[in-house]
């Protein structure tokens, strides 16, 4: 039919954010765009805007799709918090060794650039951040972990959980980014008040 899109916006969406995830927004031209999702410069713009725009919009999607499983994983934190926290940083070294996804954290690689990124770019990854510190606290308080004590974790547990993407990327092992998860969640285990 004239006029109707003849292409999967989601598939498209998918191709766009992994390329920007394996390139960054700087070295990921038009061109490569084009190449990995099928479609020319002139259905690029006219279905997703221009380049910030299709990144915000790949932004949004990699946070939501990453962000329904950390939800998931923390949901029993009140009944088991240690499991759920260990769950939540399962999500992370599931996506590192997950070998249809480039290395790294598409957010994490975003807030390391955001100094020569667009304020909106930026901004949508320290929003992006600030979420992943939120859901934790509240697993935290769930968890009844003291008021001070919740803030300091979350804050820790979401720079733990960017240094793996981080890491990842520079050829960390599998376990060395485990011992790292282990050594945050012995401390949490110490702070965590006794259970009934």
């Amino acid at each position: 039919m004239a006029g109707k899109k003849q292409f999967d916006v989601d598939t498209a969406l998918d191709a766009a954010m992994v390329q920007f995830w394996r390139a960054g927004y700087a070295d990921t031209s038009l061109d490569d765009l084009s190449r990995t999702t099928g479609l020319n410069r002139s259905s690029l713009y006219s279905s997703f805007g221009d380049k910030e725009s299709l990144y915000l919009r790949c932004l949004d999607r990699y946070a939501a799709r990453y962000g329904s499983r950390y939800d998931h994983a923390l949901s029993r934190a009140s009944e088991e918090p240690l499991r759920a926290v260990r769950a939540f940083f399962e999500v992370t070294l599931e996506r590192i060794a997950d070998p249809d996804v480039p290395d790294g954290c598409l957010i994490a690689q975003t807030a390391m650039a955001a100094p020569v990124l667009g304020p909106a770019i930026a901004a949508r990854a320290v929003e992006a951040l600030s979420l992943q510190r939120a859901r934790l606290r509240t697993a935290l308080d769930a968890a009844r972990l003291a008021e001070d004590e919740a803030d300091d974790f979350a804050v820790h547990m979401t720079a733990v959980n960017q240094s793996l993407a981080v890491m990842s990327r520079t050829g960390a092992s599998r376990q060395q980014l485990r011992t790292v998860v282990d050594i945050s969640m012995s401390a949490l285990s110490r702070a965590l008040p006794a259970r009934s």
